[in-house]
């Protein structure tokens, strides 16, 4: 049993519950993105692309949370996992708030119709310099996270079992199905809500002030 704060256990139940509701608000207010940079800003220059850009930057914070809270989880049944999982998940939630700072300066550049030309050029070489680094980094590191943790979180029965099946089938279709279909993005968000929600009871509170017992604990 590992020892918890009540603050530590409420700001993992909260971050469970937040990181997917902000991330649907994201998904379903984000525009389309196609045609040339200066459609792009076009697009941005919109109430809805700027909900959609916001959300997924305040998102990162609930989401890096919410990576602590799965390898506290798992600190004893799979500290290995535990550790590159969280450490990873980390580095992810960071590379993406650096690069989700360039979405907000897009839309104060979307604001100025005049010199979208202007704009659309520095965008344009800001996408062929080393800034995209942490895009990359961003993307790779979130997915390996949650690919870490999920396997941990399944070879360890550490709540349901479907869990970590059910976080595969997210990045699945989150990484590689949104490149085929605009519906794959919503399902991803609903398993990765359910998966989410399904580990908040994990961090309920008992007499002595410990994480609930992992799953195969309960059913040795």
């Amino acid at each position: 049993m590992l020892p918890v704060t009540p603050s530590r256990r409420l700001a993992a139940q909260a971050s469970l519950i937040a990181t997917p509701v902000l991330i649907a608000i994201s998904t379903t207010f984000q525009p389309d993105f196609g045609g040339s940079t200066a459609d792009r800003l076009g697009a941005v220059g919109s109430t809805q692309a700027a909900i959609s850009a916001v959300t997924f930057l305040v998102s990162q914070l609930p989401l890096l949370v919410s990576f602590l809270a799965m390898g506290l989880l798992l600190v004893r049944a799979a500290p290995r996992l535990s550790a590159w999982g969280t450490s990873l998940g980390v580095l992810g939630c960071f590379a993406h708030a650096v690069y989700g700072g360039t979405s907000m300066l897009e839309l104060v550049m979307a604001r100025d119709e005049s010199a979208r030309s202007t704009y659309a050029a520095l965008l344009d070489k800001m996408e062929s310099s080393p800034v995209m680094i942490f895009a990359a980094v961003g993307v790779l590191s979130t997915v390996l996270g949650f690919l870490l943790l999920s396997i941990g979180l399944f070879r360890s029965r550490t709540g349901p079992v479907w869990v970590g099946p059910a976080l595969w089938a997210f990045l699945l279709l989150e990484f590689v199905g949104g490149n085929f279909s605009d519906y794959a993005m919503y399902l991803s968000g609903l398993l990765l809500a359910i998966a989410f929600l399904a580990l908040v009871p994990l961090f309920r509170a008992t007499t002595e002030g410990a994480l609930e017992p992992s799953y195969a604990d309960q059913h040795s």
